[in-house]
C-alpha cells in the first residue's frame, strides 16, 4: 500500500471499525457518518470496506473478503458501491479537498 493512506475500515469478521488517528481533524459528523457508512455495508454484503486515499488524494473504496467466505454478496458488493459513489459524492468530494489542502498542501479550487 506504497503512497496510500486509510481514512476508515470496516471489518464484518470480527465486527469492527476504525478511523485513523490521522483524521481527528474530521468533524464528529463526518466521523459518524463515515462509521455508520461503512459498518452498514459490511452488515448488509460482508468482508471488509476500506476508504483509502491514494497519493494525489483521490479517495478509493476498496472491499476486499475471505477467500473461504461464501456468505460475501459479490453482487450486493457492487451494486451498493455504485449506490454509495451516487449518495454519497458530496462527501466523497469534501473529503478528497479536505485530504488534499492539509495532507498534500494544496490550494483550494475555487469554482
Amino acid at each position: 500500500m506504497d503512497g496510500e493512506k486509510v481514512l476508515c475500515a470496516s471489518n464484518a469478521y470480527n465486527k469492527k471499525f476504525y478511523i485513523n488517528p490521522e483524521f481527528d481533524a474530521l468533524p464528529e459528523s463526518v466521523r459518524q457518518e463515515l462509521q455508520i457508512m461503512c459498518v452498514l455495508y459490511t452488515e448488509d454484503v460482508g468482508g471488509i470496506l476500506m476508504l483509502v486515499f491514494d497519493e494525489e488524494g483521490n479517495l478509493e473504496l476498496k472491499v476486499d473478503h475471505e477467500e473461504n467466505d461464501f456468505f460475501f454478496d459479490e453482487i450486493g458488493s457492487v451494486l451498493k458501491m455504485k449506490e454509495l459513489q451516487n449518495t454519497k459524492r458530496d462527501l466523497f468530494e469534501s473529503l478528497e479537498m479536505f485530504f488534499k489542502v492539509f495532507y498534500l498542501g494544496e490550494e483550494m479550487e475555487n469554482d
